[in-house]
């Protein structure tokens, strides 16, 4: 297995992992019913903006643990140089990520089209991000595995 494709594979665990344990501690703190819309805003607000910072800090952290981990079990150095092969790879990953990101923002607008609640709207964008992300390192993994 490459470097690629493990880092591909912690790329995938990760996301998922702190999607699910940030999504568990805020569900814990979701307000009771009867809010105002002030403070529902407040809230999904907030889960958005926590949820992008804490998935980079930990993405940033955990991408520095694999490269010394692979270092050390390896012996190797990561590559430091991207081939046509990996640009290619790198860009298809990118469309069907902000594909999904579309997708799943056009759903989250039509949500408000057909009067649904504001929550709905918002579970529909953090989601779609989610998925975004996860596919695309699933894309990453299998061009890495098939070719391009």
């Amino acid at each position: 297995m490459t470097y690629q494709e493990k880092k591909s594979i912690v790329s995938i665990i990760s996301a998922i992992l702190i999607f699910v344990s940030f999504s568990a501690y805020k569900v814990v703190q979701y307000p009771a019913e009867g809010m105002k819309q002030t403070e529902m805003f407040h809230y999904w607000g907030s889960f958005v903006l926590v949820l992008t910072l804490v998935s980079i800090i930990a993405h940033i952290v955990i991408s520095i643990i694999f490269n010394i981990v692979f270092r050390i079990t390896t012996g190797e150095k990561e590559p430091n140089f991207a081939d046509e092969l990996d640009k290619q790879i790198e860009l298809k990953s990118h469309r069907n990520g902000f594909f999904i990101f579309i997708l799943g923002f056009l759903l989250a607008m039509g949500s408000l089209v057909i009067e649904q609640p504001v929550q709905v709207m918002f579970v529909i964008l953090i989601v779609s991000g989610f998925i975004s992300d996860v596919a695309g390192s699933v894309t990453k993994l299998y061009h890495y595995r098939r070719g391009v």
